[in-house]
């Protein structure tokens, strides 16, 4: 596989070289062909690959296929439109003509167009999809984009299918727009096609599909089970609307505890329009603080459609055993504005870091509050990274002499992101403005982190604290 355009050249110049083609790159890489291309281009600058500079381009007709591939890259656009004439020799060449369909110079461009255009059928085009999709995003990429369609909407389902696992989402968006197009694929497989693929595109495109499929002939039973049981919650939160339409809103119940906030607004507007009231449930399922079955999706969607008086049933579940309900306690307070900063800072020492993570985004807002001591404690080697980090994120955002000396003495740290968070954390630095001027120790911290600054901006900032630059 050809990483870059410095493989590309290294390519070409085994091919000048007499190398067989198949052996220089992997010929059904897209990426290879693309750096190839790229790569004869920059072999150019100084030194012609082939053919040597003045030589009469009708000599190409002696070629074999590898040199053949270098003039069909050639920087210059004769020798590029001669070679697309030779081509036809070598239909392994094709894929260069797909990139030259997209060329620069209008004739070698026309002449590459009329070439696959002849070329192309099913065949050809499921091989060649990703490379011309990949081109087909380039200025003057949209001919062979138009071409693949043309070309594919004849194909049946079964060849199309190849397409669906490519691992280049371009090409199962296009493959799938085609099928779901030409109604290749009945509402079930559309489903689980949506329920599986990890590009949120196919899954929106495939479960709408499947849905709409779905208006006139009401057979839910095999369509449903998928979508609601998908791992991506775009696919869940679309089964779980249409259990309004299939008239199974009471189905819908379970998901107001989903894990995914769409999801969750979902299943609520299915519950209301069958009367339902998910504030109740919410309620009832948060009155049992030491339930241990309690959902963390239910605690904070208590918060998300709630009040301010919700906060008291929220308090409790701070100190619950499952690390996934504290932690979403403290982002329900933080949701309804009820984050108490003194209730909140034993959270910071929580075995959890998802707890940590949450008590500290809870707790920025008061960091100016909070002991500087008690936050740079917390940083030390001996705590738990996540309560380093959690820590030093609340000092930073507090600012001050203390947080410069936290994140100047981090930047030795073992741990390589705390050390990057602390150099950032040292550049941003600025002193209060209500701060006290000519600090000797800001001065010292500065002299240690100028290998962090350039000379200008070190004198700057020891001149914005009162010291002398």
């Amino acid at each position: 596989m050809l990483e870059d355009v410095e493989d590309g050249t290294a390519a070409a110049t085994r091919l000048a070289e007499g190398a067989p083609l198949q052996r220089t790159l992997d010929v059904a890489d897209p990426g290879d062909w693309l750096a190839l291309d790229a790569g004869v281009r920059e072999a150019a600058c100084f030194r012609p690959p082939f053919p040597p500079r003045g030589k009469h381009p009708a000599d190409l007709a002696q070629l074999d296929e590898s040199r053949l591939a270098l003039a069909l890259c050639h920087r210059d656009g004769r020798i590029r439109q001669e070679a697309l004439r030779q081509s036809v020799r070598y239909p392994g060449l094709l894929p260069l003509v797909v990139i030259r369909c997209a060329d620069w110079a209008g004739p070698v461009r026309e002449h590459a167009r009329q070439l696959l255009r002849e070329a192309l059928n099913v065949d050809s085009a499921l091989d060649l999809a990703p490379l011309i999709l990949r081109v087909g995003r380039r200025d003057r990429g949209a001919f062979g984009v138009d071409v693949l369609g043309q070309i594919l909407r004849q194909a049946t389902r079964d060849r199309l299918a190849a397409l669906f696992a490519d691992p280049d989402r371009v090409v199962r968006r296009f493959a799938y727009r085609l099928a779901v197009e030409g109604r290749l694929l009945c509402p079930a497989e559309l489903a689980h096609a949506a329920a599986r693929d990890q590009d949120t595109v196919v899954q929106d495109l495939c479960a709408t599909a499947a849905l709409t499929a779905l208006a006139d002939e009401g057979a839910y039973e095999d369509v449903l089970p998928p979508l609601l049981s998908a791992r991506n919650p775009r696919t869940r939160s679309a089964g779980v609307t249409a259990l309004r339409r299939a008239g199974r809103p009471e189905q819908a119940a379970p998901f107001l505890s989903d894990r995914s906030a769409l999801v969750r607004a979902c299943a609520r507007y299915v519950v209301r329009q069958q009367g339902g009231d998910p504030e109740a449930w919410y309620r009832e399922r948060c009155t049992a603080p030491d339930d241990p079955d309690l959902p963390p999706g239910a605690v904070i969607g208590l918060a998300e459609c709630g009040n301010r008086a919700d906060a008291g049933l929220l308090r409790p579940l701070l100190v619950h055993p499952a690390a996934g309900v504290r932690a979403r306690a403290v982002a329900g307070l933080r949701e309804l504005d009820c984050a108490d900063a003194e209730r909140l800072r034993p959270l910071l020492d929580d075995p959890a870091a998802g707890v940590v993570r949450e008590t500290a985004a809870a707790l920025l807002p008061s960091a100016k509050e909070l002991p500087a001591d008690w936050l740079s404690e917390r940083t030390g080697s001996e705590r738990p990274r996540h309560v380093r980090v959690g820590a030093f994120r609340l000092l930073d955002a507090r600012g001050g002499i203390v947080a410069l000396r936290t994140a100047v003495g981090l930047l030795d740290d073992p741990d390589i992101k705390l050390r990057t968070w602390a150099a950032q954390s040292v550049q941003r630095w600025h002193p209060a403005p209500d701060g006290r001027r000519g600090d000797a120790e800001v001065g010292e911290l500065l002299d240690r982190s100028r290998h962090l600054f350039s000379d200008h901006v070190l004198r700057r900032r020891k001149w914005e604290a009162g010291l002398d630059g």
